[in-house]
């Protein structure tokens, strides 16, 4: 077997004589010596023949065996013998392992260039000091270069709006809907610098966005001729949201289908349960105050924006108290009405507790059989609740809306048997929602089609 060596191994296929190697717990520094072709002066062109002289450069290099890797390097200063050229001495740099100004090599700096790219500062910064990489977040986000902005846009455009920070700070991102890549970042959402952009970067056919209004305005005014499409997820994201809020709106034919199933066959009430009447928590008594406040406000004529400079509150929630009925309001303010993993379960328990069974204990492992995961705890909480009167019992299993969106949204065949069966069951207790399904899965499948 031949033997291999070092300077393979550390530095394979490049021009560099492995002098010493010193390992610590923590650093592995190699010195070495260039010994390649003497380079050309990089500003004639003249190859060079004289050493000047020779000095050490200090070069990062990737981590080996798990430790950080330092290359001391003994490289050449040459002579440029021309006499027309203004440059008397120049540095040799070794290919594919060092350039002129950085103490990092070749390999590394595109290591941290791509650490840079997909994590971005900190969180970058946290991985390669996990990889024994020396750098710092400010290092990592100056290895990021603006990708070349075409002299005309593409043909298809799209365009859409980002955060830099939710809430605060928003942005605007075109992409070239053809070749998937990103053509230039805006550094607002305003029409103004999108029509801007528009008129320095002309030649776009078909511009793809959303709804908003702003951007709408923007293409009328700078690229009239261009013709304006939505994108398959915003069209998909709208009718997920109409489908959504008509099952909230026909919630009601849904709770009085569970309602009259359960009543269906009598049951002998061994312990009956008393009238849920709503606790008196602070929670409830502040919905019911902002449900009045935001209704008499409505009556004496002011509008959204007004009521919520005024309630100090966010217009969706006013909108929510406008258009919400107030028992549907109070239901969600019930005190210990069970969230997550046990709510599918609330009506079967009741069901049970009102047939005599009590024991926390059972009735776990009832449902247990029945597809319930979680632990005990919220079981006993519920069921000590039935006893005090201080949850709502259930009045019937319905699915919720958004549950309901995700059956019609999903492609025919991918749901199970038993989802299968409660959309149906869906579909039988209300017709609205039934069109809403057969509407919304026709346009899903138009939407998709061409996919």
């Amino acid at each position: 077997m031949r033997a291999v060596a070092i300077e393979d191994v550390l530095f394979p296929g490049i021009d560099v004589r492995v002098t010493a190697v010193h390992v610590t717990a923590e650093q592995v520094a190699v010195e070495g010596r260039s010994c390649g072709r003497p380079p050309a002066c990089p500003d004639c062109g003249c190859a060079g023949r004289r050493v000047h002289s020779r000095y050490e450069r200090r070069v990062a290099e990737r981590p080996v065996v798990g430790r950080s890797l330092v290359i001391w390097i003994s490289v050449r200063r040459f002579f440029c013998e021309r006499a027309s050229c203004r440059r008397r001495t120049f540095v040799e740099q070794v290919p594919d392992l060092s350039e002129r100004y950085r103490r990092h090599s070749v390999g590394l700096r595109r290591w941290m260039q791509a650490v840079a790219t997909f994590l971005g500062g900190r969180p970058g910064e946290r991985l390669c000091r996990v990889l024994q990489l020396p750098t710092g977040r400010t290092h990592l986000l100056g290895l990021l270069t603006a990708p070349v902005v075409p002299e005309r846009a593409p043909r298809v455009l799209g365009v859409d709006e980002f955060a830099f920070r939710k809430g605060w700070r928003y942005g605007t991102v075109l992409v070239d809907i053809e070749t998937a890549r990103v053509v230039d970042v805006l550094p607002d959402r305003d029409a103004a610098t999108f029509a801007g952009w528009l008129r320095e970067h002309t030649g776009a056919e078909i511009i793809c966005r959303d709804r908003a209004s702003a951007y709408s305005s923007a293409v009328r005014e700078a690229a009239p001729g261009a013709q304006e499409i939505a994108d398959r997820w915003h069209l998909l994201h709208n009718l997920s949201s109409a489908v959504e809020k008509t099952c909230h709106q026909h919630r009601s034919c849904l709770r009085k289908q569970a309602e009259a199933d359960r009543d269906a066959e009598p049951r002998r009430i061994i312990n009956p349960l008393p009238p849920p009447t709503l606790p008196p928590t602070k929670i409830a008594v502040r919905t019911v105050d902002r449900y009045s406040d935001i209704h008499r406000l409505i009556g004496q004529g002011h509008s959204v924006s007004e009521i919520a400079r005024r309630l100090h509150l966010d217009r969706k929630t006013v909108r929510r108290f406008r258009d919400t009925g107030l028992d549907e309001l109070l239901a969600s303010a019930r005190m210990g009405r069970p969230k997550g993993v046990l709510e599918p379960f609330t009506a079967y328990l009741t069901e049970r507790f009102t047939d005599g069974v009590t024991s926390p204990t059972d009735l776990f492992h009832e449902i247990r059989e029945r597809g319930y995961q979680g632990s005990d705890l919220p079981v006993r909480r519920y069921v000590a609740g039935l006893k005090t009167g201080t949850v709502e019992p259930a009045r019937g299993a319905i699915p919720s809306p958004r549950k309901i969106t995700t059956w019609i949204m999903l492609p025919r065949g991918a749901l199970k048997p038993r989802e299968e069966e409660q959309l149906l069951n869906v579909r039988l207790a209300c017709p609205d929602i039934a069109r809403a399904c057969d509407l919304g899965r026709v346009s899903n499948v138009l939407v998709t089609a061409t996919r």
